[in-house]
């Protein structure tokens, strides 16, 4: 019977001590109400909130995120050209100058560029997630997996976004000469041409699908520098929103029209089904060239961050630690040789 007295009491003072500890921790709170470190405190169930358990939710919120930075597939590689930046703004008026050999005589041809002004002003980009510190001392910290594999798959396709996002406003928003992307008329050097379409993608029959698809192939094929050179565009993307899904795969997949007769555009470009693009608006671009139709200008890649100094004002004032991303970049267009886009309003 004396053992078991004996072990009861054992139990009851190992039950004691982090009450006891508790205690002494809150009776030790200054006068103002506010204790100079909380941090630390025993907890009698949960996690105690200090530089190592912040540590290793850390590392494991890191590993998290690269794990679904690398899953998260991106397309803008195909369509866009990635530029580094080492300054707050990059001038492109070197689009102008397309490289293209010619025979040697006389002197040299320098090209004037001073006609071109166009400059790309890096952004800051970011997206930040709180982390609750009761959610730590209470060990449930593991509710906010799903928002961190969130903000790495965010950061990933942030791009695409991004790119697809200007692809859209490519009737509206002007590039390197002053004309929106896709114009009726650009004109530079020597050469006049458009790349604006209006026709509805239509693969109904040969004759609609001439007067879609056909005249953008035959609009990209015909393509020239600016002094007239042709561009020996052969490789294409056809990018569309879900909305003409079908009729892009029918396109470029099928060996018939819906009309039944042979479709001849089977495999002339890759349909790439995209959907940051909304509408009936659809894009022929050229992809072969190091110079891409669009621009991703970078200065600096996303990078996960955590702020957890539990002696920052997030922690004392509104016991949030914090956890985000930071980018710093722009998108632009490059060569509006590169791209035609329809805004499908004419069927």
């Amino acid at each position: 019977m004396k053992k078991i007295l004996s072990s009861l009491l054992t139990v009851i003072l190992g039950l004691c001590v982090p009450v006891m500890a508790t205690l002494a921790a809150f009776a030790a709170i200054p006068a103002t109400g506010h204790p100079a470190h909380t941090v630390g405190v025993p907890l009698l169930f949960g996690l105690v909130v200090n530089a190592a358990s912040l540590n290793a939710i850390t590392t494991n919120f890191r590993t998290i995120y690269n794990e679904a930075y690398a899953l998260a597939p991106t397309f803008w590689e195909k369509v866009a050209m990635r530029t580094p930046s080492t300054t707050k703004t990059e001038d492109y008026k070197w689009l102008g100058e397309f490289p293209q050999m010619r025979e040697w005589f006389g002197d040299k041809q320098i090209k004037n560029l001073e006609a071109f002004d166009y400059v790309i002003k890096n952004k800051d980009y970011e997206s930040t997630i709180k982390l609750d510190r009761n959610d730590i001392e209470d060990d449930t910290y593991g509710l906010y997996t799903p928002r961190i594999q969130g903000a790495g798959r965010a950061a990933k396709v942030f791009p695409d976004f991004q790119i697809f996002k200007l692809l859209q406003a490519g009737f509206t928003t002007n590039c390197f000469d002053g004309q929106p992307f896709f114009a009726a008329v650009h004109a530079f050097g020597k050469v006049q041409f458009s790349n604006k379409g209006t026709k509805k993608l239509n693969c109904a029959g040969l004759a609609a699908a001439q007067a879609s698809y056909g005249a953008a192939r035959v609009a990209m094929l015909s393509m020239t520098d600016d002094q007239g050179t042709p561009l020996g565009l052969t490789k294409f993307v056809l990018a569309v929103s879900p909305t003409n899904a079908d009729t892009a795969t029918t396109l470029m997949a099928s060996e018939r029209l819906q009309d039944g007769f042979p479709n001849p555009y089977k495999g002339t470009a890759e349909a790439a089904v995209v959907p940051y693009l909304q509408g009936d608006a659809w894009f022929l671009l050229a992809v072969e060239l190091p110079i891409k139709p669009l621009i991703y200008q970078s200065r600096k890649e996303p990078v996960f961050l955590a702020h957890v100094d539990p002696a920052s004002d997030a922690v004392f004032n509104r016991k949030e630690f914090l956890y985000g991303v930071e980018a710093r970049g722009n998108f632009g267009f490059g060569l509006p040789q590169l791209g035609y886009g329809s805004d499908g309003t004419v069927a």
